[in-house]
């Protein structure tokens, strides 16, 4: 059991659907690896991007994969999800 799982999405920023895919990928994954902690950094940015993921992550279909999600307190620009 690993302790954190890293998602970066500045790579693939413009993609709707890349997005989408690669936030369900790493639920499912750290999921199924049984993660403590999913960390996925959105950037600072505008907010756009950070905002897109906490829609994706409140969806029910994903909800029921973890326990709570948490914008860092320390930095803005990554999300941390708790399994």
């Amino acid at each position: 059991m690993t302790e954190k799982l890293t998602v970066d999405l500045h790579p693939i920023f413009r993609s709707d659907r890349d997005i989408d895919n690669a936030v369900r990928n790493a639920v499912f994954r750290a999921a199924a690896q049984k993660v403590g902690l999913l960390e996925i950094i959105p950037g600072k940015g505008s907010g756009t991007l950070k905002r897109r993921v906490l829609a994706k992550l409140s969806q029910a279909s994903l909800k029921k994969f973890y326990r709570r999600v948490e914008a860092d307190p320390g930095n803005e620009g990554r999300i941390l999800v708790h399994f």
